[in-house]
């Protein structure tokens, strides 16, 4: 295992860049030791940011993110970030299905709107 990575090497390996790194540090997400201006990442640092990255893929908000990383650091602990992370997934779920349904009823208004159109466009050659 390697005792450090560079900010190049993350960007690269998570794509994203060097800036929302720095945003991640500014945010208290992740703490890289500095050398000068030079930020190394160690290991911890490189797993934190691959949870922070499937937060975000999931839909989590940075408080959210922030929030189950402080869990894991402090009381209650690893049993309490996993009740917590079970209680975001299913919230997120809901918003998801929320979405579905939504769009789900949009895309039937779009039908009905579309066969509305053509009737009406059959009517007016008849028409003329």
């Amino acid at each position: 295992m390697r005792e450090f990575y560079t900010i190049t090497e993350l960007t690269r390996e998570f794509g994203v860049s060097t800036r929302t790194l720095r945003f991640y540090e500014d945010e208290g997400l992740i703490a890289p030791v500095r050398r000068g201006r030079t930020r190394l990442f160690r290991p911890g640092d490189r797993h934190l940011i691959k949870q922070i990255m499937r937060g975000k893929r999931l839909g989590f908000s940075i408080a959210e993110i922030r929030e189950i990383i402080q869990m894991y650091k402090e009381p209650p602990g690893e049993a309490g970030q996993m009740r917590t992370i079970i209680a975001r997934v299913e919230e997120r779920r809901a918003e998801l299905r929320q979405k579905r349904k939504d769009i789900e009823e949009t895309l039937a208004e779009l039908d009905q709107v579309e066969e509305n159109c053509l009737n009406r466009l059959a009517e007016l050659r008849v028409a003329s």
